[in-house]
């Protein structure tokens, strides 16, 4: 189901030039093949899922990673918040007052990562996009990994300091990037801790020796790790046995923290109260919904209660990496649950996973502009929450795109 089918012709009031513009170009997209279609999902997030129109499907695109969506104690945390704070803020924090349960997850998250305080945003998006110009000038540096994530870029963009690039993961070029910005009065050094579209994982140790030489803030954006790395979730740091050495981290509540929404910057005292001065991202739009703060404490607690999540999820990443790679394919190497396979372009990608879910595997082909051009890939991501049957299943059909594909054994959760 999408919003525009090839061949439709609007009667829309808007501008009639830019729809005929638009129109074109969507017809490019489906005849290249990369046009792409939203699926809808009838009922709760989960390793298996009911997609309209496809019915149940193994479920290998959630960053449902621990497999918290679902869980009812996570569940009965929003329904508390929903009965004891409403739908919603109605305004932004310093006009009507917040919620005490945003500063009780701020400390909570504060807590979790090992910093003096956090502040949460709608997203993580508007974090990265709300972090850099509050704290940066033309005075300062931003030094970031080619592969960030598009947030990190779009708020590179809204910044004003010097913009120095490095290639990725190549402590080399950021170590001549930090050279070539002496001048500048602070540098910021910006590093996704896991990328998303490879799996792979930052240095975090070599860019701290780096930053700790050249006096550098050294900032990660750790969505996909949080609750994922280190042997309690608490992510990238934890994972390099660096808990609470991190100048400033940004991460999301919507990954495996229950899929809520919301993301959040943790660091400092000074740099948390700046930003809630400065940040425009925080001070022009609403709190999170305070239903979604009661959930994400509800999903910290329940992480924290059950550390075997993390093992599990871990055991079931190397299980599937390890079958996948007995098949003959070649997964980016890499310890996180991100398993994408290379396959080339853009409509190949997109084509193979439309293949896969008309046989029941909920996979998705990412390429331009997600990825460069010629990169694209199956991204395959694993979930606490799979049984061995749902990981296995899944590899049959990959292994066999044409055999029958049946869910009446398979059980809907872990």
């Amino acid at each position: 189901m999408t919003l525009y089918e090839e061949g439709d012709v609007s009667t829309s009031p808007v501008n009639e030039g830019l729809n005929r513009r638009l129109a074109g170009e969507l017809a490019e997209m489906h005849e290249q093949g990369v046009f792409k279609h939203l699926q809808h999902i009838c009922g709760a997030q989960g390793p298996v899922v009911d997609l309209e129109g496809f019915g149940e499907t193994v479920n290998l695109c959630s960053n449902n990673y621990i497999g918290l969506c679902d869980v009812p104690e996570v569940i009965a945390g929003v329904r508390e918040g929903a009965d004891k704070y409403g739908a919603g803020t109605s305004s932004v924090r310093f006009i009507c007052g917040t919620f005490d349960v945003h500063r009780e997850l701020e400390d909570r998250i504060a807590d979790f990562l090992e910093t003096e305080a956090a502040i949460t945003y709608t997203s993580c998006w508007n974090a990265n996009g709300g972090l850099f110009a509050p704290l940066l000038d033309e005075k300062d540096a931003l030094i970031s990994d080619e592969l960030n994530h598009a947030s990190i870029i779009d708020g590179i963009r809204l910044c004003k300091a010097q913009r120095h690039i490095y290639r990725h993961m190549d402590m080399d070029s950021l170590r001549e990037a930090l050279e070539n910005s002496q001048t500048a009065r602070h540098r910021l050094v910006m590093t996704d801790g896991v990328f998303s579209m490879e799996g792979e994982i930052a240095p975090l140790p070599e860019i701290r020796e780096l930053c700790d030489r050249y006096d550098a803030i050294m900032t990660i954006d750790d969505s996909h790790a949080t609750g994922v790395l280190g042997d309690t979730g608490r992510g990238t740091p934890e994972h390099f046995g660096m808990h609470g050495e991190i100048d400033i981290i940004t991460s999301t509540l919507g990954k495996a923290l229950g899929g809520m929404a919301g993301g959040f910057v943790a660091s400092s005292r000074e740099v948390i109260e700046y930003l809630v001065q400065r940040s425009r991202t925080q001070l022009f739009t609403n709190a999170i919904p305070p239903h979604s703060a009661a959930g994400a404490l509800a999903a910290i607690d329940h992480l924290e209660a059950h550390p075997e999540l993390v093992t599990r999820l871990r055991e079931n990443t190397a299980y599937f990496r390890e079958k996948l790679t007995a098949l003959g394919y070649k997964p980016i190497e890499g310890d996180t649950p991100i398993v994408p396979v290379i396959v080339g372009e853009t409509a190949d990608a997109i084509a193979l996973s439309t293949r896969l879910l008309d046989e029941g595997v909920f996979v998705i082909g990412f390429g331009f502009p997600v990825v460069p051009h010629g990169s694209a890939r199956i991204r395959s991501q694993i979930s606490a929450a799979h049984t061995r049957e749902h990981l296995d299943l899944s590899l049959i059909h990959i292994s066999e795109p044409t055999r029958p594909f049946t869910l009446s054994r398979m059980p809907s959760s872990a």
